[in-house]
């Protein structure tokens, strides 16, 4: 595991009832995505996919701050041992930041985001790039690039992928924060908790979630992100090409064997 020089790991994870916990971990840097933090995210992503006995992955923060986004020292070269090449830094740690935001929707389990504090800019991106997000209701959440002469572009892939465009655009345009209310009605979260009943609602959907079919989970979440920015018509071919396969599939006959059989199903792993 990826470790800092204070010999603290960047990223907590822990396994309970089939969902791994992962926990971003400098809360007094504000869980800043780091190539570091980044990396270290991505390879316990990576490394749980293979993994039988995880059907539900969360990913929260320590601290009062879920992220706050990109590390702006690493990112202006203005931190210690920086790659003195701004271009290349730069490119580096956008280049690690699509990786990891893209192993979250091509992963087979489904991905929580379990917001226990502000999400500004990558941060919000992070959010927006899982599957699910529940967030308690002081949280608060921006984009804001234009306050400091750049552009949240690469957040606004996730974030104006979960709301109405002109949502999306209020958000980078003003860099001003919003509410979890705000969040939740512009369609970013699903829920908006008390800070004291977060991890219980998070764990309660992850459990709910962990009954479910992996395989079933699997083929649905990818065909979901696949058909889901093609034209209506390629949409319905790509959707009913899933659905036919999965219909077809062990996994499906045991679903409706025990369903007819009044008893919980037998699910096999990935």
């Amino acid at each position: 595991m990826t470790q800092s020089n204070e010999n603290q790991p960047y990223v907590l994870a822990s396994i309970k009832n089939h969902v791994l916990w992962l926990s971003m971990n400098r809360p007094k840097q504000r869980n800043p995505l780091s190539s570091t933090m980044l990396r270290a995210l991505h390879e316990h992503i990576n490394e749980v996919n293979t993994n039988d006995d995880v059907r539900v992955i969360v990913i929260t923060g320590e601290g009062g701050v879920f992220s706050a986004g990109h590390d702006l020292k690493e990112m202006s070269g203005r931190k210690e041992n920086c790659e003195p090449d701004n271009a290349k830094r730069i490119k580096t740690v956008l280049d690690d930041c699509t990786k990891l935001m893209m192993s979250l929707i091509k992963s087979p389990k489904a991905v929580i985001a379990c917001v226990q504090g502000t999400a500004s800019a990558a941060g919000c991106q992070l959010v927006s790039m899982c599957d699910l997000a529940i967030t308690q209701e002081q949280a608060e959440f921006c984009a804001p690039g234009v306050n400091i002469g750049t552009f949240c572009t690469t957040p606004l892939v996730g974030i104006g992928r979960n709301m109405h465009r002109k949502h999306a655009m209020e958000i980078a345009l003003t860099g001003d924060m919003f509410s979890a209310e705000d969040a939740m009605r512009f369609g970013l979260v699903n829920k908006v908790v008390k800070i004291e009943y977060l991890k219980d609602e998070t764990e309660k959907l992850a459990n709910r979630i962990a009954q479910k079919s992996a395989v079933g989970i699997h083929s649905g979440k990818l065909a979901f992100y696949q058909q889901i920015d093609e034209s209506i018509e390629n949409a319905y071919i790509s959707a009913s090409h899933a659905m036919l396969q999965a219909m077809l599939s062990d996994e499906c006959e045991e679903g409706v064997s025990a369903f007819f059989d009044k008893r919980a199903p037998q699910w096999k792993g990935l």
